[in-house]
C-alpha cells in the first residue's frame, strides 16, 4: 500500500486538530465532531480539504473564541507551515 504525501499531511492535520481539542477537553472534542457531522457531514480528517467546516463550526461553537483554537493549531503544526498545502489550510482557518 503506497502512502501519497497528501495522505500524509491531511492525517498530519487531522491529528493536530484532534490533539488540541482533547487538550481542551473530551467534551470540546465530542462538540466540535458532532458539530462538524451534524452540518456537514463530515468528520475531522475531511477538514484537510474543507477548513471553511471547521472554521465555521468553532465560530458558531466559540465566537471569538476560536481564534484560540485556531492558534493552537498552528502551534501544533508551525514546522509544517511552510508546506504549501498545510500553509493554505492554516489560512483557510486563520482568515
Amino acid at each position: 500500500m503506497d502512502v501519497t504525501t497528501d495522505q500524509i499531511k491531511k492525517a498530519l492535520v487531522a491529528v493536530s486538530i484532534e490533539h488540541v481539542l482533547f487538550d481542551m477537553g473530551t467534551p470540546v472534542f465530542d462538540e466540535v465532531t458532532r458539530a462538524l457531522h451534524d452540518k456537514y457531514n463530515c468528520y475531522i480528517p475531511d477538514c484537510f480539504d474543507h477548513p471553511e467546516y471547521l472554521k465555521e463550526v468553532l465560530k458558531e461553537l466559540y465566537g471569538n473564541s476560536y481564534k484560540n483554537i485556531v492558534k493552537s493549531v498552528h502551534k501544533q503544526l508551525d514546522e509544517f507551515a511552510d508546506q504549501q498545502p498545510i500553509e493554505e489550510f492554516l489560512k483557510a482557518i486563520s482568515e
